[in-house]
């Protein structure tokens, strides 16, 4: 599947508030806790959970969230499927970035442990 413009224009639009309701839910659903969820998005992105919730108060869009995150330096090392996209193969940064957020949201969501989540090199 090709990445398109516009796609790419959706999720950099798209605010992170509206979309972490869906991550709870699908970890909770899954016997997963919040705090596990938190323990990932910090791995990837550096936030701790008093600055997400901030970006959430504040509605920061996922191009803004992506900007101000200090990415990990083993998050090349997350490839797969995710949405029907290959991640290894998107070129647009802040897609990929997104797409990094969903694989390992549904790593956890699916029971995978969690030493296999936080990428080691």
């Amino acid at each position: 599947m090709k990445v398109t413009d516009e796609h790419n224009q959706r999720i950099a639009k798209m605010t992170f508030a509206s979309v972490y309701p869906h991550y709870v839910t699908k970890v909770e659903r899954k016997g997963r806790t919040i705090a596990e969820l938190h323990q990932v998005i910090e791995w990837l992105t550096g936030y701790d959970e008093k600055k997400l919730q901030e970006l959430i108060d504040k509605k920061v869009t996922f191009e803004t969230f992506f900007q101000q995150a200090s990415l990990n330096p083993n998050a090349h090392l997350i490839t797969g499927l995710i949405c029907g996209y290959r991640i290894e193969d998107i070129e647009n940064p802040l897609t990929k970035q997104a797409r990094y957020l969903d694989k390992i949201i549904d790593e956890l969501a699916k029971g995978r442990k969690m030493e296999k989540i936080l990428r080691k090199a």
